[in-house]
């Protein structure tokens, strides 16, 4: 018989919920019973209590423990979103009851950060001043998946690097141009032609693998009839890859053209003059398809499309 809303409703518990996240975590029925102060036999009755509410068996027994199957993968993922939530419902009502603002997550890849993720924040927190704002910046693999966990309200990222980008809600923002950018101490950092032949003797600042600009620098470099080098360097940091190249004079990194264009301002980076063949990748707003924003997050989102380029597509 199909789960319905209602039945999920009358019959689950939130020390459910809890259960499923603790066998996340340990994937073991003693392990997780002793986290929650419950005996085993408690923890295995309510096991038997989700998995009578969800239809069929959520764990396959392994050597090392107890596995979810892909109904417990599923279950396990909307535990961790609903405990997220009350704790969202918490902090914020703990917030109005101080009088104070409510509170704002937002994961940022790193060519949003410069321009579009500052001036948002800029912009909600001259409307907002009592609204405290959490950043991450990481890759959009990573921000994805807390995003997926309910610990971040709205992600600056792509969702093309998802198994499953149907279960977010993507609007497009900007594309993010690219550009080759080197420490003042490199050797071509004055250079007034640069060819990606010169470029065979140094070592790069990569981000990380299976990642679309990841992607791009190989496409172009093996367009070159060349092939990344094999001590490479892999970090998703702005602050790494900057400091990276300002200390080390062998090193290059390809960064978005905002980025660069900050650093460069404040003396830290030079960008070769060398032509890139693919264009930058687009990057736009996401969330969870369905999910309701919170008043706050609602109010930075308006702010991030009214600040779109007017050529931008929809």
């Amino acid at each position: 018989m199909a789960i319905t809303t209602d039945s999920v409703l009358s019959r689950l518990r939130l020390k459910q919920l809890g259960l499923m996240i603790a066998l996340d975590q340990h994937r073991s029925l003693r392990r997780a019973a002793m986290d929650l102060s419950m005996t085993q036999s408690a923890a295995s009755k309510a096991l038997a209590e989700i998995e009578s509410v969800m239809g069929g068996p959520l764990f396959e027994r392994s050597r090392t423990g107890i596995l979810p199957n892909d109904l417990g993968r599923c279950v396990i993922r909307y535990a961790w979103l609903l405990r997220a939530d009350v704790e969202s419902m918490c902090q914020e009502v703990a917030r109005i009851q101080l009088g104070r603002g409510g509170h704002l997550s937002v994961g940022a890849i790193m060519g949003s950060v410069p321009n579009v993720l500052v001036d948002a924040v800029a912009a909600l927190r001259e409307a907002e001043p009592d609204v405290s704002i959490q950043i991450l910046e990481d890759t959009s693999a990573r921000l994805l998946g807390m995003l997926d966990q309910g610990q971040l309200d709205l992600v600056l990222g792509r969702t093309t690097v998802s198994t499953n980008p149907g279960q977010y809600e993507y609007r497009h923002l900007r594309e993010e141009p690219l550009c080759i950018a080197v420490g003042l101490g490199h050797p071509l950092a004055r250079a007034r032609k640069v060819q990606w032949n010169d470029l065979r003797r140094y070592s790069w600042v990569v981000y990380p693998s299976r990642m679309p600009l990841r992607a791009l620098l190989e496409r172009e470099i093996a367009d070159a009839g060349m092939a990344l080098p094999s001590n490479l360097i892999e970090t998703s940091s702005v602050f790494a890859t900057v400091t990276l190249l300002r200390r080390c004079t062998d090193l290059v990194a390809l960064l978005p053209e905002e980025v660069c264009a900050h650093f460069r301002e404040h003396g830290m980076l030079r960008v070769l003059p060398i032509a890139l063949v693919s264009r930058g990748q687009p990057f736009g707003l996401v969330t969870r398809a369905g999910a309701q924003p919170s008043p706050v997050a609602q109010r930075f989102i308006d702010i991030l499309l009214r600040q779109r380029p007017a050529a931008t597509p929809a």
